[in-house]
């Protein structure tokens, strides 16, 4: 839906890729040409980077886009520490993810749905061979861990959905959220820990009980396993995440470790907790309160695995931070740091103290991973490389995967330039530009507005092919991130907290009058669009401005009254809002430009999905009638 968005507004369709091929040396003959919608398909997806256990290789997944079949397509390949390999290992048609290597590096290890109809867990000898099927599974294997020993893996997977009559049975609804975007309405299944014995194949359920348990670490000395869970009746209701631990045996019992009321460890944020080399304490992210929902910001905690109070190491930080990983004698602890636009990578004293920044500056480190010796590699990408993988020598990047040098050589994307500007309040609002690859300094330009989707997430400085499509076809393209974005701290994302619309469309609204204040923009040709959040917000600014001659409002709502109860978030909208029949001012204030649809002049584009239950098409329907 996405890429129907960026086509839209650039008036073009897309059209069929190049053959995929591997990474190769750029070739000087080629001229640069401007970026199109056909490059959307031709950029080459890196992931999940993991480092082997010796330090040798990095294995990484590549997805690339296979536009007969109309999807992408996942692989595993590996690079060499010194950069001068990359090897493809896997060619199947399901395609592999997740791979991760074994403690003594024998065996990689990753998820693919080759050879059956549900995601298995597949184990490919670094001595050579085929790769081998390790679990049957009557569900989805969704994600693994080795244990230390290397001889178990600790899985999670659903329980299996056993009824299958010819005529599916009624949906029978009891539960507080009965629905989830991409599963659908939700029934009794859940996700549990299971243990798989390498040697013999023989996987083992570890848990049970009417809650998910997500994101299992080892402990060092391969006798317990931590996870998340909320593992209490109704547990739908609230947002309350704890870390448990349990020994690794059938029917063992957890024992619970947290006890905030928010969110420790929420899984949302995909980052596993993780034990110090000693066993002693438990490393993991601590949420906001839970009045503040996905506005909180998450620190970085330290509980011992013996149970406790735990210790905040961020909390004087006020910035997001994610994926700890212990240094290998337990002295401090590496994660990611999300601040204004960028997400590096840092450190901290286990014991608390100052902050030191291995990785900063204008990109964006989504994933790194450590080795022996003290390698490092991370995922990493700028406004003008997708993401790629590096090897950090000192405070050096150094390129691994070499994925995408063949298609940049080729190609000539917009100059990305980081902007500051008061909105109208004199609220300090940062964002970016990008001028077309052939831009004329001193000429206007028809402008889009492009609107981030959260609201709590932020334009960043990585590569963005929406926007390098827009200003490929001679845009000038211009994004904000207003009150309401994360990356500048709890304060400025709260701003907007039950008040949508109102001080974060004045930032984004200011970002048009600065772009035409210093004459790039022509104010007789502008345009606006987003998606989800993006386009909620456009909503609110077409019904308050009536400067654009387009928008595109994807996946949006307009009517949030009527929309109580249909998506996924009513939990969400409880707490930030109140409930409709005692906080209806607030609702049919948040409902502003459906009821005010008659302001709006901009002919508009609503862009939704039939079985979108993260935005539901009820309110594009509306919006399109009204």
């Amino acid at each position: 839906m996405i890429e129907k968005l960026v086509a839209t507004l650039a008036g073009l369709a897309l059209v069929p890729a190049l053959g995929a091929q591997g990474p190769a040396a750029p070739s000087p003959a080629v001229r640069p040409r401007p970026f199109s919608p056909e490059d959307v398909v031709r950029i080459r997806d890196v992931r999940e980077p993991q480092i082997s256990p010796d330090g040798a290789w990095v294995a990484y997944t590549v997805s690339t886009s296979d536009t007969a079949e109309d999807r992408s397509k996942s692989a595993v390949w590996m690079a060499s520490w010194d950069g001068t390999r990359n090897v493809r290992l896997t060619t199947s048609k399901p395609g592999e993810t997740t791979p991760r290597w074994s403690p003594d590096g024998g065996w990689l290890a990753f998820l693919s749905s080759r050879d059956d109809e549900h995601t298995q867990l597949w184990l490919l000898d670094r001595q050579g061979g085929e790769g081998r099927k390790a679990t049957t599974l009557p569900s989805d294997v969704d994600d693994y861990v080795w244990a230390p020993d290397g001889k178990r893996v600790a899985l999670v997977a659903e329980d299996p959905d056993t009824a299958k009559p010819k005529t599916p049975a009624p949906i029978v609804i009891d539960r507080f959220q009965f629905k989830q975007d991409e599963a659908g309405y939700l029934g009794k299944q859940h996700r549990h820990l299971y243990l798989l014995d390498v040697e013999s194949g023989k996987t083992t359920r570890l848990t049970t009980g009417d809650y998910d348990e997500l994101l299992p670490a080892w402990s060092p000395d391969g006798k317990s396993l931590a996870f998340v869970s909320k593992r209490r009746p109704d547990a739908d209701r609230d947002d309350d995440w704890d870390l448990y631990v349990m020994e690794a045996t059938a029917g063992a019992p957890p024992r619970q470790l947290t006890t905030f009321e928010g969110p420790d460890n929420n899984p949302d944020y995909e980052s596993r907790p993780a034990w110090s080399p000693d066993g002693r304490a438990i490393a993991y992210l601590q949420g906001g309160p839970p009045n503040l929902i996905y506005y909180g910001v998450q620190k970085l905690a330290v509980v011992s695995s013996a149970g406790g109070a735990p210790r905040i190491l961020t909390a004087a930080l006020d910035r997001n931070v994610a994926s700890p990983v212990w240094s290998s004698d337990g002295s401090s602890i590496a994660f990611l740091l999300e601040d204004d636009r960028a997400v590096g990578l840092a450190r901290i004293p286990a014991a608390g103290g100052a902050i030191e920044r291995l990785v900063s500056g204008s990109r964006v480190v989504s994933a790194f991973t450590a080795g022996a010796g003290g390698k490092v590699a991370v995922l990493a990408s700028t406004p003008l490389v997708p993401d790629e993988v590096f090897a950090l020598d000192g405070t050096t990047l150094r390129p691994l995967s070499h994925q995408n040098d063949e298609w940049l050589a080729q190609t000539r994307l917009a100059e990305v330039e980081p902007i500051t500007f008061k909105s109208r309040d004199g609220t300090a609002i940062n964002g970016f530009t990008l001028k077309p690859p052939d831009f004329v300094p001193g000429k206007r330009y028809p402008t889009i507005l492009r609107i981030h989707g959260g609201p709590v997430s932020q334009y960043q400085y990585e590569f963005d092919f929406q926007l390098q499509t827009l200003a490929g076809h001679g845009y000038l393209v211009v994004v904000a991130n207003p009150r309401g974005s994360s990356g500048r701290g709890e304060r400025f994302a709260t701003a907007i907290f039950a008040d949508w619309g109102n001080k974060d469309a004045q930032d984004v609204l200011a970002a048009i009058d600065y772009a035409v204040a210093q004459g790039l923009a022509d104010p007789a040709r502008l345009g606006v669009g987003g998606w989800s959040y993006g386009g909620i917000l456009t909503n609110y600014v077409i019904a308050q401005d009536r400067r654009f001659k387009a928008a595109v409002s994807g996946a949006s709502i307009s009517n949030v009254l009527a929309g109580y109860g249909t998506d996924q978030y009513v939990r969400e909208y409880e707490v930030e809002l109140g409930v409709p029949w005692k906080a209806a001012d607030t609702w049919i204030k948040l409902s502003f430009p459906f009821l005010h649809a008659d302001r709006i002049t901009t002919p508009t584009l609503f862009l939704c999905g039939d079985k979108d239950f993260n935005v539901p098409l009820l309110n594009s329907e509306q919006m399109y009638q009204a």
